[in-house]
């Protein structure tokens, strides 16, 4: 009985703060202390400034060969492009309307571990989660845009050129942060303490501003319609994709830290970047919002469990 008291409160100690910060979004919304302005201004500080900088701050402090385990980024890589063509085959059996095809794989696939799922990994490991967390949300994203591009290109008959999606790659910056962080720490290059402690003023700000940004977005009236479409990628997002990704890492042999990365980027809800590109492209809107929200809310009960199987196996 103690030992699963102590995989609960491990499990809370994880999930439980995003919980509220984004439950205190939603809050501060209704009653007026943030409004729409500030979470677009907010969001933009948090995806061009605050967090690359956190991530940046984190892997040049950390030994190059210790910023992760390429296995698993490589596995995570793989899986998802598995997983993409699946859900591809899946979409035209279960998703009658073929505009929201795409819609629906996007929304499957494509998890927010730029926000959630590293403010899981960081409330669950600390700063080496951080540090684990950051290459694989580099290259698996890179993955997603393109992905992401080519599904809703199928299904919406957009045509959207690979020079674009290169160039949203090239200049995003989270994968610059990324990349120039790895070169400081491969080249040991020590920073000055002034740009490290200014740094980590923005890094300290970055997931609670981006939590309170994402619960103030969410929208419920917009749950109201393309329900069925909206549970079908809400299912494979937070149960099947997890599951599959944690048995495929499992007989690949992860154990530990690099097990419950691959369970807390997976188990993360929908990324809202799938909206925006959804909305430029056209696209049902609505639907890609719904997605949003029924997994944002439910990423949190599905990763709750996720933390407890596996850590009441030792796995994680």
């Amino acid at each position: 009985m103690a030992g699963f008291f102590a995989v609960l409160v491990f499990s809370f100690s994880v999930t439980g703060p995003i919980f509220l910060i984004i439950v205190l979004g939603v809050f501060f919304m209704r009653i007026g202390l943030i409004n729409d302005a500030f979470v677009e201004v907010g969001s933009r500080l948090v995806f061009n400034v605050a967090l690359p900088v956190l991530l940046f701050t984190s892997i040049s402090k950390t030994r190059f060969e210790d910023a992760a385990n390429v296995d698993v980024v490589l596995f995570g890589a793989a899986a998802t492009l598995i997983a993409f063509i699946l859900l591809e085959i899946a979409a035209k059996r279960l998703v009658s309307e073929p505009s929201e095809r795409g819609i629906v794989v996007q929304g499957s696939f494509r998890s927010n571990m730029g926000i959630i799922g590293l403010a899981y990994c960081v409330n669950a490991y600390g700063n080496s989660g951080l540090a684990a967390a950051s290459l694989y949300l580099a290259f698996v994203t890179m993955l997603y845009n393109v992905l992401s591009v080519i599904t809703l290109n199928r299904s919406l008959d957009k045509h959207k050129g690979l020079v674009s999606v290169v160039k949203s790659i090239v200049t995003n910056p989270i994968i610059i942060s990324i990349v120039l962080a790895l070169l400081v720490s491969w080249l040991g290059i020590n920073l000055p303490g002034l740009v490290l402690q200014s740094s980590q003023y923005f890094a300290n700000m970055t997931l609670p501003l981006a939590l309170l940004c994402s619960g103030a977005s969410l929208n419920f009236k917009a749950m109201q319609s393309s329900l069925k479409a909206t549970m079908t990628a809400s299912v494979f997002k937070l149960i099947v994709l997890p599951v599959a990704f944690v048995i495929g890492g499992y007989l690949m042999g992860f154990r530990g830290m690099d097990l419950g990365l691959l369970l807390l980027m997976t188990t993360a809800p929908t990324a809202a970047a799938s909206y925006v590109m959804v909305r430029a492209m056209g696209g049902n809107a609505t639907l890609a919002a719904n997605i949003i929200v029924v997994t944002t809310l439910g990423s949190i009960l599905t990763t709750s469990i996720g933390i407890m199987v596996l850590k009441g196996y030792g796995l994680m």
